[in-house]
């Protein structure tokens, strides 16, 4: 444990709902969900003024509705949250050489490594002033918890939200975690804490009085070990800059299970070539391909096979994909298809894939050339792909008269477009025929650049958990839990 709390974890405050309202003018102060649209769809974001209604993230879209109909249901814009993220990231790494990602939006800092002062003071202000270039730079908010260990820290960055900052004095890390459910501890699962019910322990305090024999009979000698330390507020691992990835994998849910054994064939190319795609954007290579497949049931088999050598080749994935298809029972339905690569490298071996003989490739060609025709065949409208049959909501866009808009819905025909800018006031609604060759998709606008509309504010609705200010109250936001 360090003496000082010098381990800094940013946490940003419903990102992907909090980024929608930031760059749609109307739905600030609104409830706003990210996910799924579907039937099918699973919610990824909601954003504060959508979680009092009681939605959560990984809730099923459908019950979201049921408890908050009045929301606006989004698709997710993943290209503006990366640049978004892209912005947050760059701003840690000024603070640090070691800067440790978890995910677009959070991420562990080693502000001792970065040459800050070992003082509660000055890692105050760095925090502080973090916060400020993240709204500066983004419109968005965050949240920063500051403790002499990682767990302290994340613990810290939750107990701040939204837009707080937390700090856990070194020393005060039992009488906080005590009365704390033990499933705040890193690494206990539904599982592991069902276990520890049985055994009649619930909080943190209870599993450090049950002592480390205890624990290891329960959970193992490494899980309850580790468990027995972190119950005590002790964690030492250190914040690590490059946290290589073990699998790169794609996968996509169906609005209607899929029985067509050609369409499957052809879904399953299809995420193939995604999935090369992102490897070879990450510059890696792979020698297991994995697929995954959802039945109608909700059943999911995985298959796997493990080629001679590391590869990117499409031709290769493609082929392994389809064989691992084959030995799957599809004929029920399928509502998820998925295709992965592991045993990642950062080299290929092509000469091990030389032998792939003309003939099968002449086969693949005739076989994708059907499938085509097939497809065509049932859905003739979906040749065109340069503009989308359907019009998802939040989709940007942009029309040759009216100029920049996103989609708030389509139907029957037709689809709703409010035009308005990150930077504007909150714009009107116009409807058009989803084929009015004056609509195409646009791109993400960025969310600073232009002048706030008046009035507008992108500021949560909630206030931080540890803040509870009475009428007239002014005092500053991020006081040291240790203080409570």
């Amino acid at each position: 444990m360090r003496p000082a709390p010098t381990i800094l974890h940013l946490d940003m405050d419903a990102f992907f709902a909090a980024a929608e309202q930031a760059a749609k003018p109307s739905l600030r102060g609104k409830p706003v969900v990210v996910g799924g649209v579907g039937v099918r769809g699973v919610v990824s974001t909601a954003s504060y003024e959508a979680r009092v209604f009681g939605v959560r993230s990984a809730m099923p879209t459908a019950q979201a509705r049921r408890l908050c109909p009045n929301a606006a249901y989004l698709s997710p814009r993943f290209t503006l949250y990366r640049q978004v993220s892209d912005a947050v990231m760059e701003l840690l790494h000024a603070l640090s050489p070691l800067v440790e990602p978890l995910s677009l939006d959070e991420a562990f800092v080693d502000l001792e490594a970065g040459g800050v002062p070992a003082e509660t003071a000055a890692v105050r202000a760095v925090g502080e002033k973090l916060r400020r270039d993240i709204r500066s730079a983004t419109g968005l908010t965050g949240s920063v918890g500051l403790a002499g260990a990682k767990m302290l820290a994340k613990i810290a960055s939750e107990a701040a939200k939204p837009n707080g900052l937390v700090v856990i004095e070194p020393g005060t890390e039992r009488e906080l975690l005590g009365p704390m459910t033990v499933r705040t501890l890193p690494g206990v699962g539904p599982a592991t804490a069902e276990t520890l019910r049985r055994a009649g322990i619930h909080t943190v305090a209870e599993t450090a009085e049950a002592g480390e024999a205890e624990l290891v009979r329960l959970l193992g000698r490494a899980h309850g070990a580790g468990l027995y330390g972190m119950a005590l507020g002790q964690d030492d691992r250190p914040v690590v800059a490059e946290r290589d990835a073990k699998s790169i994998s794609v996968e996509d849910t169906f609005e209607v299970d899929l029985t067509d054994r050609t369409r499957v064939r052809s879904e399953m190319l299809r995420l193939a070539d995604r999935c090369v795609q992102r490897l070879r954007a990450a510059g890696r290579s792979g020698r297991t391909v994995v697929i995954k497949v959802r039945n109608y049931d909700f059943s999911t088999l995985t298959r796997s096979e493990t080629l001679r050598g590391p590869t990117d080749d499409p031709a290769v994935i493609r082929e392994a994909a389809v064989r691992l298809l084959e030995t799957v029972d599809t004929t029920g339905g399928v509502r998820l298809l998925g295709v992965g690569v592991s045993g990642l490298a950062d080299f290929t071996q092509e000469d091990l894939f030389a032998q792939l003989a003309t003939e099968r490739e002449a086969a693949e060609a005739a076989t994708a050339a059907a499938v085509e025709q097939a497809v065509g065949e049932r859905e003739p409208h979906d040749a065109e792909e340069e503009r989308p049959r359907r019009w998802y909501p939040g989709l940007d866009v942009v029309h040759d008269e009216f100029g920049a808009g996103w989609v708030q819905g389509s139907g029957v025909g037709r689809v709703t477009v409010r035009f308005e800018t990150p930077w504007s006031a909150p714009g009107r609604v116009r409807t058009f025929a989803v084929e009015d060759p004056a609509l195409r998709p646009g791109e993400p606008l960025p969310l600073v650049g232009g002048a706030p509309a008046d009035g507008q504010s992108s500021e949560p609705a909630i206030l931080p958990k540890f803040l509870s200010p009475e009428p007239g109250d002014t005092g500053s936001v991020g006081e040291e839990i240790s203080s409570r």
